[in-house]
């Protein structure tokens, strides 16, 4: 039993030392810290000036109540804001805090799209690169089997005339 702790341990080792898996942990830490700054931007940037230009509306404390207990008058109970439902114990429907999620969302996936469409973009420009340098720059002499310019029209070794289909 202890060797097959020890071989499994080795095997994950060398799983987790790999740099595909290094890569992907470093990148999920960068998306989580995107992720906060993506949300900070949004309730502390976006929804503010938004939510004034709306006549003072705070997005985040927007929220329907489900009707699970009535007070004396057979009314469902008003709240002054979400953590007042919250601690009184309603049921509640928080549509402000999707609308601020939905538009983090928004962001991040059109952040992710800009650096999607910048990579390939470098992709392709490297591709292109390694195209034109691995294309041919010199041809073979029929006569006198030499290396001479692609651009050549005479030999320079056996001065033979060449046609420029070679």
């Amino acid at each position: 039993m202890l060797n097959f702790l020890k071989r499994e341990l080795s095997e994950f080792k060398a799983f987790a030392i790999r740099g595909n898996v290094i890569d992907m942990a470093v990148g999920i830490i960068i998306g989580a810290a995107f992720g906060k700054i993506v949300d900070s931007m949004v309730n502390d940037v976006i929804m503010p000036p938004l939510g004034w230009l709306m006549g003072k509306v705070d997005f985040a404390n927007l929220y329907f109540t489900m009707p699970t207990k009535l007070d004396d008058l057979g009314n469902i109970p008003h709240y002054d804001s979400l953590e007042a439902a919250k601690a009184a114990g309603a049921v509640t429907i928080n549509y402000g805090v999707f609308i601020n999620t939905l538009i983090s969302f928004v962001l991040v996936a059109f952040a992710v799209f800009l650096l999607i469409k910048g990579i390939n973009k470098l992709q392709a420009a490297a591709k292109k690169e390694a195209a034109t340098e691995s294309a041919a720059t010199t041809k073979t002499c029929p006569h006198c089997f030499t290396q001479i310019d692609i651009r050549a029209t005479k030999c320079p070794n056996c001065t033979s005339e060449l046609s420029n289909e070679q």
